[in-house]
Order: C-alpha cells, then structure tokens, then sequence
C-alpha cells in the first residue's frame, strides 16, 4: 500500500515481494489487484522454484524477477518493482543516473547503475528470468548491499532491502534522486558530478565504519 502511498505507481503497476530466508518462501503482490483492493489475505506465497504455497490469486508476473535476485543476493528480505515516473525515463534511455548531490551521495556512493538493453533471444525465452539475470550481471563488480537500486533499460526500476519495508523506502529514496538529477540536467545539460570528497563525506557518515547520522 506504501507503493502508490508514495506516487510511486497507479492502479496494478509494480509490485512486491517478502522473502523468508529460512523457510525459503517469498510473498508477493498478485498480478493485476489494484492496490486499494488488496488485503493480506491476497497475497501469494510461493517458493523458490517458483510454485505456489499459499494463496488463491496468480502472483506478479515479475515473480521470476524477485527469485532470482533473493537467490544471488544475500541479504535480501524484500525486492520491489515500480513504474515511478522519474526512474522510469532514466531507465527508458538506457543512461545511469549521475551522482549530481549530496542527496544522492547520502544513500550511495556511485551512479544509479543501469543494465543493458535486453538481447532479442533473452526476450523470446524465459523473460522474467532474464530480467534478473540482467541485473545480477550488472552488479558484478559492485555490492547490492551498498546500492541497493538499479534501472533496467527500456523497463523500469527495481530496488531492495533487507525487508520489504526497506525496499519500498529505497525505491521511493530511487525516484526522487532521479526527479532531482532530471532537473539538474535540465537547468544546466553539462552540470558536473559531486566531487568524491563529498561523496564519500555523505556516503560514509551515514554508511561507514565511523557513522554518526541518526540516533543511536
């Protein structure tokens, strides 16, 4: 309910999932409920493979997604998927979205990544799965767990966290970074990147060893 709570998708668009580690089930949105229909009792739980374990609706059609992301990535408790519309321009043109501000440096340290555009032969096949895969190969040299978003070019964002809570908070914190660098962009086309000093300022005192952002 937080998705479009936070204007982050209208009537069905995007879903999310919860996963249990230790019993190895995840629960998702169904596919096509509009949101201020939902109730718990709606939500599907199915495994890792994919079957369901509970529930009497067909789950999101982007389950296949969210498996494959609680398999690669430790850590994970929750995966959401929305058609925010900010995020989703960035995604439309294939472009990560640059680290302009402190905003964005305050919750990670890089660009938004992006995957490629996905290949005519991974469409025709299992597409949820490739979409996954997609992502993991795009986080092949970075940790999920410090940038916990990504864009998929010509779809749209996904983000995570260690619950679904989290990811839903993430993805929220994902669209408002892109609506920020889209202004950026627009006032001045060839704005320059946040020096690294004030990346890592930002980045770390919420984030490192040595952070002191918040209560304790």
């Amino acid at each position: 309910m937080e998705i479009p709570r936070r204007g982050l998708a209208i009537y069905t668009f995007g879903n999310v999932s919860a996963f249990d580690r230790d019993r190895g089930v995840l629960a998702i949105k169904p596919s096509g409920v509009p949101y201020d229909r939902l109730s718990a009792d709606d939500m599907v739980v199915v495994d890792l493979e994919g079957k369901v374990v509970e529930g009497h609706l067909r789950p999101s059609s982007d389950t296949k997604t969210h498996i494959v992301l609680y398999a690669s990535f430790r850590g994970l408790g929750g995966v959401v998927h929305t058609h925010s519309t900010y995020a989703t321009g960035w995604a439309q043109t294939g472009t990560p979205i640059p680290i302009y501000g402190t905003t964005h440096a305050d919750h990670l340290a890089e660009d938004v990544p992006c995957t490629e555009v996905m290949r005519p032969d991974a469409v025709e096949g299992d597409y949820e799965t490739e979409t996954g895969k997609q992502i993991i190969e795009c986080f092949r040299d970075r940790s999920p767990l410090h940038t916990p978003m990504v864009l998929v070019a010509g779809h749209g964002p996904f983000a995570w966290g260690e619950d679904a809570e989290k990811a839903v908070y993430n993805a929220a914190v994902l669209e408002e970074i892109a609506r920020m660098a889209f202004i950026t962009r627009t006032i001045h086309p060839g704005a320059a990147r946040l020096p690294d000093a004030l990346v890592r300022k930002h980045f770390d005192r919420k984030h490192g060893k040595r952070a002191y952002y918040g209560q304790k």
